[in-house]
């Protein structure tokens, strides 16, 4: 199934699918003129610099960045980038050697150093802006390594930054791609998955939307249960307020007032009466094996309605809810991996245009800030050797 709706989009009505190649070659990159050094020069000077505590210059980095010219040398830019992250100039890794990494690791095939600075940021540096990240998710996508471009998706999620529409498209498509070959995951991926379906699903309104906004709800649900509230927002961009079940029976009650043409895939209501009936029945046995044991007092606030208590109420307004949907003819047969991919071949395409133009618009200003910091490099080296000569003078002096 995979490998057809992948084949599908690239060759239907002779459309390409994904990011072109205008958009994911690296010729405006590279046009972009790179000092030229030699990476043993550098690594000893910044091995100079840590071991003596010197801060290392940003343009150093960078530099070493550019420099890289084999899969081996990745090994290295991730040692010195680690380096750079723990040395006083931390904060000063800059936009351009970030969207370089990336590059550098795509260019030479170290696919699994990009992913695993990515996933340790903290420790790297590596938080990259959306056009990066887009063509990072492109990249796996196309060799149809959907788990690891959910990896890229969840860090976008974690860094909350789905604010462009081409962001948005790629996540939903990789996110639904890998949820379309069922595979069994732990409740952390359950968290994860679901609250980028959620987030990403947020900034736009049309039937893929909806439905990824309820099957994230309904994957939050299922956590909010069987792991408890603070399973759910520890560490994550979402509400610390219960009820995700119940937000998954709004975001239904939404589409059924909704006027047009917005629906709720038949996927997804199937996904949630499933975990909703799940739900009840886990809670059905869990009580059944605490009756007969010894009487305890009853806790302060027991007589206040947990999210358990409220599963047969939630599963009642889902069926009441289905009903409607399906009397407003607001219920979408077609499969959500169907319904994705029509909607990136409708929307990705316009929303290159505008991602390019703010690309070319970071290059120039990326260009005037290295410019800018190279310039304050060579006055600064010139006051100090100025500095020096002035010392050595006043010692043949003396």
């Amino acid at each position: 199934m995979k490998d057809w709706h992948f084949r599908a989009i690239s060759l239907l009505h002779g459309k390409r699918f994904l990011l072109s190649a205008s958009y994911i070659n690296d010729k405006a990159w590279e046009k972009w003129e790179k000092e030229t050094h030699n990476l043993a020069d550098l690594a000893s000077l910044m091995d100079k610099c840590h071991d003596r505590k010197i801060p290392v210059s940003s343009l150093v980095i960078t530099r070493f960045i550019d420099n890289i010219k084999s899969k081996e040398e990745i090994d290295l830019g991730e040692y010195y980038l680690y380096k750079f992250r723990h040395s006083p100039n931390c904060w000063y890794l800059r936009n351009w050697t970030i969207h370089g990494w990336i590059r550098k690791c795509l260019q030479y095939g170290a696919f699994d150093k990009a992913v695993y600075t990515l996933k340790n940021k903290v420790q790297y540096g590596i938080f990259p802006d959306n056009f990066t990240f887009n063509i990072l998710l492109d990249a796996f996508i196309k060799k149809e390594h959907f788990e690891d471009a959910v990896s890229v998706v969840t860090e976008i999620m974690l860094q909350e930054s789905f604010d462009s529409v081409s962001t948005q498209l790629l996540s939903l498509y990789a996110l639904h791609m890998y949820l379309s070959g069922n595979p069994q995951l732990t409740w952390e991926q359950e968290r994860n998955i679901g609250a980028s379906l959620l987030l990403a699903g947020l900034h736009q309104e049309n039937t893929v939307s909806f439905s990824s906004q309820l099957y994230g709800y309904t994957l939050l649900g299922k956590v909010e249960i069987s792991k408890g509230l603070r399973a759910v927002y520890t560490q994550m961009p979402l509400m610390w307020k219960p009820g995700y079940f119940q937000r998954a029976l709004d975001v239904m009650e939404k589409v059924s007032q909704l006027p047009g043409e917005s629906k709720i895939c038949k996927d997804t209501i199937e996904i949630l009466k499933s975990a909703l009936e799940s739900a009840i029945s886990s809670q059905s046995e869990k009580t059944e094996e605490t009756e007969g044991s010894e009487e305890k007092s009853e806790p302060y606030g027991a007589s206040e309605k947990t999210q358990e208590d409220l599963l047969p109420e939630y599963l009642s307004r889902f069926q009441d809810l289905s009903t409607k949907l399906y009397s407003l003819g607001k219920i979408d047969p077609t499969n959500l991996v169907s319904l994705t991919t029509s909607l990136v071949q409708q929307k990705l395409l316009e929303t290159e245009k505008l991602d390019i133009e703010n690309y070319e618009a970071s290059l120039k200003e990326w260009e005037e800030e290295r410019s800018a910091l190279t310039k304050r490099e060579q006055e600064l080296r010139e006051k100090a050797r100025l500095q020096y000569e002035a010392l050595i003078a006043s010692r043949a002096t003396a």
